[in-house]
């Protein structure tokens, strides 16, 4: 499910996920192994976690629970009242 949305990233924006979070690498090894700063390493698995984290909020029209009926009492955070959709 994630790999798809992962190998439609940037280059670089894929290699930061790879190497920081499979490999396990730190910032610094990361941006010693791509050749740039720190701060590039931050903000590049930044944009990507933002854009994986979009993408798999989109519903996918060929998943076998499309439609599928939603637990009774919960509701995304912001869509209830407190944060399990209106349990007290």
């Amino acid at each position: 499910m994630l790999t798809p949305h992962l190998a439609a990233l940037p280059a670089r924006q894929r290699a930061v996920l790879v190497l920081r979070y499979y490999e396990d690498l730190s910032e610094a090894q990361t941006a010693q192994l791509l050749g740039c700063s720190v701060g590039t390493v931050k903000s590049q698995a930044h944009r990507a976690l933002g854009t994986l984290r979009e993408r798999l909020r989109e519903p996918d029209p060929g998943a076998a629970d499309a439609g599928a009926t939603p637990i009774p009492g919960w509701a995304p955070v912001g869509e209830g009242e407190g944060e399990r959709g209106g349990r007290s």
